[in-house]
This record gives structure tokens, sequence and C-alpha cells, in this order.
């Protein structure tokens, strides 16, 4: 059940670091160690990591697979160990589709909702403004909670992608307007911003796979197929757009560590392969 995934993964993960095994203490203290402070869809990805390195190693215990490049890295930090691994990272794949379902694609799904004052049409409209109007992650939508939200000076603190902390960011109008609407529906109580409306999970948190559905759903009555994560593409190459192509600017919008990585959109954007692509042409 989606509105109790969040909970599960996170006390799942609580729950296997300190994992007594039979091996060397400093190793269940690495390991233990190598988990403080991460992101729980970090943690869920590193567990994964290790459960798979312990069936490459057939090693009895999952702590005693921890032989990973991340935790070397640390043993040698803590000394622990004084070799390395110089084994290199898989690279990222570079994004296929930046451009996402366009500013006119996020306008007719906000326009299919409505002016409606419906309880969950009020929920979808403030979460699609999140994401396009603030271009958040789904992960940062679901981890808000309310004490997060700001109404009077207009402040939003997010937990942004590889944080330890939140981040205060200012909300632009619309978006603003969207979440006091939301948040004179669902009341002044402590806990998630955004939760599920229907009778049998009614006050629990959304979690991301709720999210992602919403926004499918909302884009096939529309004639798209699109995604949460495309609403954020769509942003960020709107705010392209409107900045001229000022990557510095916009890499405070979009809270990207990399400004190579905006260059990404900047390229879709303006189809700059493609421009080089037909001169060449042209001159054959």
């Amino acid at each position: 059940m989606d509105d109790f995934t969040d909970e599960k993964t996170n006390n799942e993960l609580v729950s296997y670091a300190p994992m007594a095994v039979a091996t060397s203490a400093p190793a269940i203290d690495l390991v233990g160690t190598s988990f403080v402070d991460r992101n729980p869809r970090t943690l869920l990805a590193y567990q994964k990591d290790l459960k798979d390195f312990q069936g490459f190693t057939r090693a009895p215990p999952l702590q005693a697979a921890a032989a990973l490049r991340s935790l070397v890295k640390l043993a040698r930090v803590l000394g622990l160990v004084v070799w390395e691994l110089e084994v290199e990272g898989m690279k990222a794949a570079a994004y296929r589709d930046t451009r996402g379902p366009g500013m006119a694609g996020f306008r007719m799904m906000l326009d299919s909702l409505g002016d409606s004052h419906v309880e969950k049409a009020v929920r979808d409209r403030a979460i699609l403004r999140l994401l396009f109007g603030m271009a958040l992650r789904r992960g940062e939508v679901v981890s808000l909670d309310l004490c997060h939200l700001d109404l009077e000076s207009g402040r939003l603190s997010v937990m942004g992608k590889g944080k330890t902390q939140r981040e205060s960011l200012s909300i632009p109008p619309k978006v603003l307007g969207s979440l006091q609407a939301w948040v004179e529906i669902r009341g002044q109580h402590e806990g998630p911003l955004f939760t599920a409306v229907d009778r049998c999970h009614r006050g629990h948190r959304l979690d991301g796979s709720a999210v992602y559905r919403m926004v499918s759903e909302l884009g096939k009555a529309v004639g798209l197929t699109t995604r949460p994560h495309g609403l954020r593409h769509a942003a960020i190459t709107e705010a392209l757009d409107r900045t001229n192509g000022n990557t510095r600017s916009v890499q405070r919008f979009s809270r990207h560590k990399k400004l190579e990585t905006l260059s990404l959109y900047d390229d879709a954007r303006q189809d700059l392969g493609g421009e080089v692509a037909r001169l060449v042409d042209l001159s054959a």
C-alpha cells in the first residue's frame, strides 16, 4: 500500500544498520557508520548494492559482503585499512529527454483539474504547482511536513537530493496560493503536508508512487505521457527560455550540483547539435 511505503522503508533501513552478525566488530561499526545521515532513497540503494555483492561473494551475512568502494573509503578515513579500491564507478547515462511535457502540457494538466474545490483536486493542484513552479523532485514533495511550510513568509524548507539538511526556498505567488488552498482543507495539525484522501488511507503520507500515478493519470487524461520528473524537466527548460539560457541563474532554481548538467538542458532546448548538423548538410 503506497501510503505506508516510506515508513516501512525507513524502519527496515534503521533496523538493518545495527544488525548483529558473526564478523568483526569494526566491520559492523563501519557498515552502521556508513548509513548515518543518509537519505532514505540512498540507503535503500546501498542496501541493494550490498545484497548484490553478498550474492556475488556468497558471503552468508550481509555485513560480510560490505567490501564496497564507499565503505573502503570510510574505512581508510577511520584508520581501519591503509589500502583503497581503484575500480571506477559506472557513469550515469545522460538525460535522454530534458524537455518534459513543456509549459503547454503543464497547463493542460492543470486545466484538467478545473477550478474544483474538491479535496483531491486542491491537493493535486498544489503538488503539480510544486513540481513545475519550483522544479521539486517527487521525493522532495512527499518528504514535506506542515512545519516545513511558512505561509506568512512564503518559504519552504526542502530536503534536496543528496542533502542532509533542508534548504529554505522562496515560494512563487501561484505556488503559494495553491498551498494556502490545500492547507485550508488539510488543517493545521502536525504531520505530513500531503496525505491520502481516500477512505482506506486517509491521513497517511503520500509516497512517491502515489505522486507518480497521479501525474501519469492527469497526463493521460489530456493525451500526454509524462511523469513527475518530466514536470521538473519542463520547468527547467522553461526557466532557460525565460532567462535566455542563463545557466548560472537557473542553477539556483534547479539546485543542480554541477553546471554541466544544465548544459544538457540548454543544448536540448536550442538543439545546437541539430543546427550544426544542418549547416554541415548544406555544405555537403
